[in-house]
């Protein structure tokens, strides 16, 4: 799987290209990064506290993404079309919606970015031209400079700077992002983060001057849930870092099966601006 992306990775820390042998993904100046058994990577480049999602959330993430409750925002995503280069995700999570999208584009390999280990050993097996590489979204990204047709970027943090080096002039990225309505009907019940009602321009805020924002869309959809997989919502969102499991259990079964529950995103599609810090 890594075989397809190989062309677009390069050495976090000298950023030549990568070969693979054996086992192991290698510099000319040696630098050696050995393959996971379950298939991953990891390229990165400094050490880092931070680990992503926890093992309990990613499992959460499996059960609900793989009902199909968000096939709505994954159609919107499938319907983009990207520009010259690979597909990455930033944030990728599992790899549920880049399989999505490689799906739809048999042509293009796809990059999974994510700190989680968890993660990324399932995201490894989630198609079969995808490659899965632990990094650091805030450090410097191991891809290829203008490398990138599309970057997806699902619920995720995101470098402004880095995102804008590795897409191509033509390419686009791609960012979904909740709105103030988004799961409103669990926030009180089982204490979830809000959202801000001015979310998505705070996003567009933070990616200027790299990115200028070329089309918004709304996407709203009705979700009725059985308890389990409203739990899962919950347990696999950031409200898991504060809450234990059997206490978002609790709370959901005390709700009406199945749970009324509103998904509300924005889709927004951003094109890389020509910055003197990008270097463009």
């Amino acid at each position: 799987m890594l075989a397809d992306v190989l062309p677009y990775l390069v050495c976090p820390h000298c950023g030549d290209d990568l070969e693979l042998s054996g086992t192991s993904l290698h510099c000319p100046n040696r630098h050696t990064f050995d393959v996971a058994r379950q298939g991953y990577v990891s390229l990165l480049r400094a050490p880092t506290s931070f680990t992503g999602d926890t093992a309990a959330m990613i499992d959460a993430r499996t059960t609900f993404l793989g009902a199909g409750h968000y096939d709505p925002i994954v159609r919107e995503l499938v319907a983009i079309e990207p520009g010259p280069g690979c597909v990455t995700d930033i944030g990728a999570g599992i790899g549920h919606y880049l399989a999505a999208v490689l799906d739809a584009r048999p042509d293009r390999a796809g990059i999974a970015v994510d700190a989680a280990k968890p993660a990324l050993k399932r995201a490894a097996r989630a198609h079969a031209r995808l490659g899965a590489v632990l990094c650091d979204a805030w450090q410097d990204l191991p891809i290829k400079t203008e490398s990138t047709g599309l970057v997806l970027n699902v619920f995720a943090p995101r470098n402004p700077v880095e995102l804008n080096r590795i897409l191509h002039p033509h390419g686009k990225l791609v960012v979904v992002a909740p709105t103030e309505r988004h799961l409103g009907e669990l926030v009180s019940a089982v204490d979830m983060l809000t959202v801000a009602a001015d979310k998505s321009d705070q996003v567009s805020a933070r990616l200027a001057p790299y990115f200028t924002e070329e089309h918004r869309v709304l996407c709203e959809f009705p979700m009725a849930l059985p308890h389990r997989d409203a739990a899962a919502l919950v347990g696999m969102g950031p409200t898991a870092f504060h809450s234990e499991a059997e206490d978002i259990a609790a709370k959901v079964r005390a709700l009406s099966e199945p749970v009324a529950v509103t998904g509300s995103v924005t889709v927004t599609t951003y094109l890389p601006v020509s910055t003197v810090e990008s270097g463009r």
